[in-house]
């Protein structure tokens, strides 16, 4: 939520504002602009308003119109694992570590 603050910026954030202080004087202290602490807590009411909550995303696309077997879901997995591990190999190569 917000700006992309981190989770420990918004402990801060959450912490400071409980404590009575202002957005000025929040953002002075986290290095950021009043308008984008205010902006954080807008957000923070509209989505609980709206009943969303800081939870992962679920899975994007259409559902599944008949359900996986286990041998296709451990094929799944260690094709997704193989294209990490590939990711991962280049990213060292790249990085000039392999």
């Amino acid at each position: 939520m917000g700006k992309h603050y981190t989770a420990r910026e918004r402990e801060q954030i959450e912490r400071l504002r409980q404590s009575g202080e202002t957005y000025a004087s929040i953002g002075k202290q986290l290095g950021r602009r009043k308008e984008h602490i205010k902006e954080y807590f807008r957000r923070k009411r509209n989505n609980e308003q709206l009943g969303i909550y800081a939870s992962p995303p679920g899975r994007k696309g259409r559902p599944r119109t008949t359900p996986l077997t286990k041998m296709r879901e451990f094929e799944l997995r260690v094709n997704e694992l193989e294209r990490e591990n590939d990711l991962l190999r280049s990213f060292l190569r790249a990085a000039g570590r392999r």
